[in-house]
């Protein structure tokens, strides 16, 4: 059975990773992350934190587990389309979807292939990338299930 939280399952390394890498390419998220850091309390006022490197700011948000469901999406998103993005592209690869460095044709039609195909590129995906091939398919099953037929019962019968 998956984890409640996907994002949660990482390491808490690999999410101080996530949430450093969203600070650096994406600027908006830092004022986001600091109001979450100072509504978790423990006396941190918006000026203190505002102070902070990216690292601190980072390490804090992880430490007070201060993200959010939609900030997850976005971390996981992040994981599989900037930081890994070898690991979607070689599952796409695998099932013959069209795709431009990890990234489909939003007018692209779902399901994008067939639960034979999925299956297949799922075996290979756990040989290639192990745990971490494991966890993206159950990150693609739960947020997009619906574009990849059959892939939870993958996922269940891998144990």
């Amino acid at each position: 059975m998956a984890p409640t939280s996907l994002y949660r399952a990482l390491s808490a390394d690999r999410r101080l990773a996530l949430v450093t890498h969203l600070l650096t390419t994406r600027k908006e998220t830092r004022a986001f992350f600091i109001a979450r850091v100072v509504a978790k309390g423990g006396g941190f006022r918006p000026k203190t934190i505002a102070g902070y490197s990216r690292e601190q700011l980072a390490k804090e948000v992880v430490r007070l587990n201060a993200q959010n469901d939609n900030d997850e999406v976005e971390l996981l998103q992040a994981l599989y389309l900037e930081v890994r993005p070898e690991i979607q592209v070689a599952f796409l690869d695998a099932c013959s979807v069209k795709h431009e460095n990890g990234t489909i044709d939003e007018k692209l039609d779902v399901p994008y292939a067939s639960p034979v195909a999925i299956e297949k590129a799922a075996q290979q995906l756990r040989a290639q990338f192990g745990d971490d091939g494991q966890h993206y398919l159950q990150t693609i099953a739960r947020y997009n299930g619906a574009a990849w037929p059959g892939l939870d019962d993958v996922i269940a019968a891998s144990g």
